[in-house]
């Protein structure tokens, strides 16, 4: 049995967590595409929820997600993230208290931030378009994947139709689910079956992009039954509701997906595979505008604010820091690094000691 050796997570946004570094600590990352850090630390926006160009029915949705307190309001729209999370973990990107965590791409939209997540580095020579080309760079699934001990125990799920390639999914080896594609394989169980058959009769909303829900089940269904030791499951909705301009359907979606998020926590909490014994790390690809109200639709480096983005982990040994208050600056790329440090595999020319 490897020695467990103590040590402090060589990355600032760890807080000085300590750690015993395991070869079987699990993973799972999140990423919830696009949502901004405003609703994350205060809830519903008071001038857009209000705003009939962006709303339709402004009193039923005040209903659900107004108070006049911003502490109120992200409780109503993230309750599992603010009564559960912030105390057994640590959120991090809160600007209005001190904590920034920002992207070191320049190209603020979602193919070059995932890659950033994924990779541990920006790359805006060669990923400067959404377009579906072959990610050039090694992301953090690809390299644990390569390890012995985490062959074939690595698997990604997204909404949106473009993450095969950002994950290189004919290079890496690694299954992608994605946009609108089924679960394959000759012991399908009978969810996965289901939810084959469910798909393709419910429309989405765009043509490249599935709802999260299908994401969801398949990436938990996967989790039962497969167990993979490195999951990571990409959301998408908040995106596209955004882009559409509808307030109430990405307050909705933000909502829906925080139960989500607390699905997967509880069921990793009764598995034995993963029970006190997972990490949980969850962020986003960029912002979108927030200075000027119609520039919440969009983001992009001609967009103010929309480099600036959000951290959350809480699991097995994350320091229980709760809302982080202090003054710190952290990025993007040093998501990869960590998970690196969690899983102990060596991230190409990122060193974090």
């Amino acid at each position: 049995m490897k020695k467990i050796t103590l040590f402090i997570y060589s990355l600032l946004f760890l807080v000085m967590a300590k750690c015993v570094a395991q070869e079987n600590t699990k993973v799972v990352l999140i990423t919830l595409d696009g949502l901004r850090w405003q609703e994350l630390f205060s809830g519903a926006d008071p001038l857009l929820i209000a705003n009939k160009e962006y709303v339709s029915d402004t009193t039923g949705l005040k209903e659900h997600f107004w108070h006049d307190s911003a502490k109120e309001r992200r409780k109503a729209l993230f309750p599992f993230v603010w009564k559960e999370v912030a105390k057994i973990g640590q959120i991090h990107g809160n600007r209005n208290l001190g904590s920034k965590v920002d992207l070191t791409n320049k190209m603020w939209f979602s193919y070059p931030g995932y890659n950033e997540i994924l990779s541990g580095k920006a790359d805006d020579a060669r990923i400067d378009s959404n377009d579906k080309i072959p990610n050039p760079n090694k992301t953090i699934l690809e390299i644990t994947n390569t390890d012995s001990r985490y062959k074939g125990k690595v698997a990604a799920f997204g909404s949106w139709d473009v993450f095969p390639y950002i994950v290189n999914e004919e290079r890496s080896g690694i299954p992608v689910n994605a946009g609108f594609e089924l679960a394959n394989g000759s012991d399908l169980t009978e969810r996965e079956q289901f939810l084959n058959a469910l798909q393709p009769r419910v429309p989405s909303p765009w043509s490249t992009v599935r709802l999260d829900a299908f994401t969801h089940h398949y990436a938990l269904e996967h989790m039962k039954t497969k167990h993979p030791e490195l999951v990571y499951i990409a959301y998408g909705e908040t995106d596209d509701f955004a882009h559409d301009g509808d307030y109430e359907a990405y307050l909705k979606s933000a909502n829906n997906t925080d139960t989500l998020i607390q699905e997967l926590w509880h069921f990793t909490q009764n598995d034995p595979f993963y029970k006190d014994n997972t990490v949980f790390i969850i962020s986003t690809d960029h912002g979108r505008g927030a200075e000027d109200l119609n520039t919440w639709t969009g983001h992009g480096s001609n967009v103010k604010d929309a480099g600036s983005v959000w951290l959350i982990m809480f699991g097995k040994d994350v320091a229980t820091n709760g809302e982080v208050s202090k003054n710190e600056q952290l990025y993007s790329n040093q998501i990869a690094p960590t998970i690196a440090d969690i899983l102990d595999v060596k991230l190409d020319g990122k060193a974090l000691n």
